[in-house]
């Protein structure tokens, strides 16, 4: 009995001490995130300068959930920066007396080429104001000298280089895997371009994705060329000739092909940064960050009477699902939802609908729909693409009275596909596992993974997929007021470009967020106005608790770095049953 309560107080210790050590651990991180998330107002010095470099995620929005990019292993924050974050400021640094140019310190920018594109644009829009744009990289990697390359100057480490040698894009297949696990994957598909379920069932592309691919990447580089020339100076043929012979490898030859303006240390970058400054040699220069800037006023100039006019902004980002979703997946009553409040809402005179999205399911598709069909009989409804809006993505924008992309928007992919996988092989022969059932009708086991779908169950499955895909293409007719088809001809599963998509009037106009608002106050005819975001965000303690069930999956992201993508593939493919509308967007385009 005594050795019994000596471990009995022995095991209570040791969890009062793990308990301990957990609150205070908690406590830390809270107190960490509450530093991060301080709305403290920030004083611009005059004489200063936007110091942008982008080491984390650039997402559609940002400002919210301030769990989402906190790294649980060294215990940091490490908010990934929002869109609406970083044109807001670029606009406010535009107009602030206080703020006399930008420094774009780059080596990757972690953004998809649309998103860069906006960016961009903001920071040309920024030059025209008389201000200065510099950059300076030790290495920089495509996407940020397609960034960078908007500055009036721009450097390079004199032992850098740069990646400069156009865009590679790469699938994996798990057919093989599959098969000798003893998994067949069992997909049905309308349209020879609806590629999603390739990789379960090919080996490499079919000759229709390989056609699409080459199609739409072709398509993005021209945009990537076409702006990298304006704004260098320079002839496309000059560029691709240095893509496609790497005469970026190192800064003596991007220099020789005037790439950059020169070759410098950080040091040095400093002192060019005080002459534009007006600053001695000694002198410090004053530096404002993203974070930082995002806490100061608003420069007079951009101060108005509040409006009781709103335009709301409703971000949808991530795989279309049914139920709430969040930040990064669309949840179909949680965005359905977010426009039925911005309709009933008499304050809000229009909607932008802002898209980031691969697709998903086709009934989650179709609920949010009918709230945009919905907001488009009283208001302005205008969608605005961000990198993807694409299969379940363009179905849920179709309605919208008008739409607006970025050329290098990955959209289109009217399409549908089915996959229903057949696991007996597997069960019985790789792991021994047999199965046996008792049914009262005759297809109640239909859809199991257990068994193969016998003919009948497939041309059942093949009628829906049908029918959901003339649903598709009925409400684009409707949505783009086109003959039914013509869509029939653009769609098949076909992946477009946005300005591939502007060419088939799939898209009315090239632009990104801004563009967007600008349009929906046009329509609106408001003189006046002021934005507001959906959906409004949960409190903090809801973010919290929800923030610590994805532990496990930013340790993963950690450990694995780039191969994370191939584990959240195949992850997702375990999710993949029944009639889904989505695109290839997993596609890694480097």
């Amino acid at each position: 009995m005594k050795q019994f309560f000596k471990f009995m107080f022995a095991s209570m210790l040791g969890f009062f001490l793990t308990f301990v050590i957990l609150f205070f651990l908690m406590v830390g991180i809270i107190a960490s995130i509450a530093s991060l998330s301080s709305r403290d107002t920030f004083t611009v010095e005059e004489n200063s300068v936007l110091h942008l470099t982008f080491t984390t995620e650039i997402v559609d929005r940002g400002g919210g959930n301030p769990f989402e990019s906190f790294d649980f292993m060294s215990l940091s924050p490490s908010r990934a920066i929002g869109l609406n974050q970083i044109l807001e400021n670029l606009e406010k640094a535009k107009e602030d007396e206080n703020i006399e140019g930008v420094f774009l310190d780059l080596s990757i920018v972690p953004a998809g080429w649309s998103t860069i594109d906006e960016v961009r644009r903001a920071l040309e829009d920024f030059r025209e104001s008389g201000k200065f744009v510099i950059t300076y990289g030790e290495v920089f990697m495509q996407r940020a000298y397609y960034l960078g390359s908007v500055a009036d100057e721009l450097y390079l480490h004199p032992e850098g280089g740069i990646d400069f040698s156009g865009i590679n894009s790469e699938l994996f297949f798990l057919k093989n895997m599959l098969e000798r696990l003893g998994i067949d994957a069992q997909v049905i598909r309308h349209g020879e371009y609806k590629s999603a379920g390739e990789p379960f069932f090919r080996e490499d592309m079919s000759e229709e994705n390989r056609e699409q691919i080459m199609s739409y990447i072709s398509s993005i580089w021209n945009n990537v060329m076409a702006d990298i020339a304006r704004t260098r100076g320079q002839s496309i043929n000059h560029l691709n000739h240095v893509a496609d012979n790497l005469l970026t490898r190192n800064a003596t030859l991007a220099l020789e092909n005037e790439m950059i303006d020169g070759t410098a240390y950080r040091d040095e970058i400093y002192d060019i940064l005080r002459e534009r400054l007006g600053l001695e040699e000694d002198d410090d220069i004053s530096f404002v960050t993203m974070g930082q800037y995002t806490k100061a006023p608003l420069p007079k100039s951009m101060i108005s009477p509040r409006s009781k006019n709103k335009v709301a902004v409703v971000y949808a980002s991530g795989n279309i699902i049914s139920g709430q979703g969040g930040d990064r997946t669309i949840g179909s009553d949680r965005i359905a939802k977010a426009l039925r409040e911005a309709r009933l809402d008499d304050d809000v005179k229009a909607i932008v609908f802002r898209i980031n999205s691969p697709g998903g399911s086709a009934l989650a598709s179709d609920v949010i729909l009918r709230e945009v069909i919905l907001a488009s009989e009283v208001k302005p409804v205008v969608a605005s693409m961000g990198d993807v809006a694409a299969s379940g993505g363009y179905y849920i924008a179709c309605a919208a009275d008008y739409i607006i992309a970025n050329p290098s928007t990955i959209t289109g992919s009217i399409g549908v596909f089915g996959m229903i996988p057949n696991m007996q092989e597997f069960f019985n022969d790789k792991i021994g596992i047999t199965f046996d059932n008792v049914k009262t009708n005759r297809f109640a086991d239909m859809g199991s993974i257990t068994k193969a779908l016998t003919r009948e169950e497939r041309a059942f499955i093949e009628e829906g997929i049908a029918q959901v895909y003339d649903t598709f293409i009925g409400h684009v007719a409707e949505g783009r007021n086109m003959p039914v088809s013509v869509v029939d001809e653009l769609g098949r599963g076909r992946v477009w470009t946005g300005a591939e998509a502007k060419q088939v009037g799939l898209v009315d106009d090239f632009g990104g967020l801004a563009l967007a608002i600008e349009k929906a106050v046009e329509l609106a005819e408001l003189e006046d106005y002021r934005t507001v975001e959906y959906p409004i965000r949960k409190e903090f303690i809801e973010q919290l608790l929800e923030s610590f069930g994805g532990v496990q999956e930013r340790i993963l992201q950690r450990q694995l770095g780039p191969s994370y993508r191939y584990y959240r593939q195949i992850n997702e493919a375990r999710d993949m049953t029944g009639i889904l509308t989505r695109m290839p967007y997993d596609i890694h385009l480097d």
